[in-house]
C-alpha cells in the first residue's frame, strides 16, 4: 500500500442531531450508535486524509461536517474534504451551496450529492428539475472549481447515470460502491457489468472502491465474492479513475475497518506502484481537488 492514502468515503453522525432513520436497531445493531472523528479509525489504518460524505438529507449536517473539517479534529488522518448535501429541486440550491463554500470551513467542501438511492422514480436523473439543480451547484458557471458531484445509486439506476453524464458533460460526477453490485453469491452481474462498462465510457465519471462488503452476505462474505466488481471496475474505469473509501462506520456491519482494507489489499494487490497510486490516493486527490499530501 503506498505511503498516501486516502479514505474518500466514511461517514459521521450524531443521532441527537442528524437521525439515521434508516439504521435498523435489529439488524443493524453494529452502527445503531453515534459515530465522531474521535471514533474514526482512518489514521491507525494507515490514511493520511479522509473524505467525509453526507448520511442525512439536511443542510445543518453540512454544517456541522465543514466546522468538524475547518477544527482539524479527526485525529492523525486529516478530514480533507467534505462531501455535503443538496437539494436539487430547489431553485435556490446554487445560492445555498455558495453560501456554505463561503461560511466556516467552506474550503473543505468538495462535492455534494442526494439520496438518489431511496428515490423510486425510475426517471429521477433524467428530471429536467434534477439536472438543473446539478448543473446549478457543480457546473462549469459555479465558481472556480466546480464541485464533484457524488452517485449514491442502486444497481438499477446505473444504466440513468450514464444519461446524466451524458446530459451534463462538464460536471465531474463520482459513482459510489461501484452502484452497489449485489454480490450475494446469488445474483446475475450481467447488467450491472453492461451497465457500469457504459457508464465508464464517460469521461467525466470516476467511481469509489467502496461500500462491497454490505453488497455481499454481511457475515459470511469472502474476498472471492467482491473480486468480480473490482476486476470489472479496473477493467472498465482504469486505475487513475478509481479511488478508495472505507464507507465507515456502515462496514462494520460486515466485518469492519480491518476486514474490508484486508480485503482491499488482496483485491488491488496486482496493480503496479503507479496504478497502486492512484487507487489508494491519487485518483481522490485530483478528482476533489485535495490539498497536501501525506504527513
Amino acid at each position: 500500500m503506498p505511503h498516501d492514502v486516502v479514505d474518500a468515503h466514511h461517514h459521521l453522525w450524531v443521532r441527537s442531531r442528524t437521525p439515521q432513520d434508516w439504521i435498523d436497531p435489529g439488524t443493524m445493531a453494529a452502527i445503531d450508535a453515534d459515530f465522531t472523528p474521535a471514533d474514526l479509525p482512518a489514521a491507525e489504518h494507515g490514511m493520511s486524509a479522509t473524505v467525509v460524505v453526507q448520511s442525512a438529507s439536511r443542510w445543518a449536517e453540512t454544517d456541522e461536517l465543514l466546522a468538524i473539517a475547518a477544527s482539524g479534529d479527526g485525529r492523525a488522518a486529516r478530514i480533507a474534504g467534505v462531501v455535503g448535501w443538496a437539494d436539487l429541486s430547489d431553485p435556490a440550491v446554487g445560492d445555498r451551496v455558495a453560501a456554505l463554500r463561503a461560511g466556516p470551513g467552506g474550503g473543505a467542501l468538495v462535492g455534494v450529492r442526494t439520496q438518489v438511492q431511496a428515490e423510486q422514480d425510475p426517471g429521477y436523473l433524467d428530471r429536467d428539475d434534477v439536472r438543473r439543480g446539478i448543473a446549478a451547484v457543480c457546473g462549469p458557471g459555479t465558481g472556480s472549481p466546480g464541485l464533484v458531484f457524488d452517485l449514491v445509486l442502486r444497481q438499477d439506476q446505473v444504466a440513468a447515470a450514464a444519461r446524466l453524464a451524458d446530459a451534463l458533460p462538464d460536471v465531474a460526477f463520482t459513482l459510489d460502491h461501484l452502484g452497489k453490485p449485489r454480490l450475494d453469491r446469488t445474483s446475475d452481474l450481467a447488467e450491472w457489468k453492461r451497465d457500469l462498462t457504459a457508464l465508464a465510457a464517460r469521461p467525466n465519471v470516476t467511481a469509489k472502491v467502496s461500500g462491497l462488503v454490505t453488497e455481499a452476505r454481511w457475515d459470511d462474505w469472502q474476498i472471492g465474492d467482491l473480486r468480480p466488481a473490482v476486476d470489472h471496475a479496473l477493467e472498465t474505469f482504469g486505475p487513475d479513475r478509481l479511488m478508495f473509501g472505507s464507507d465507515w462506520p456502515v462496514c462494520l456491519l460486515a466485518g469492519g475497518y480491518d476486514a474490508w482494507l484486508e480485503a482491499a489489499r488482496a483485491l488491488l494487490g496486482g496493480l503496479g506502484p503507479h496504478d497502486a497510486e492512484a487507487v489508494w490516493g491519487g485518483t481522490a486527490r485530483r478528482v476533489y481537488r485535495l490539498e497536501g499530501g501525506p504527513a
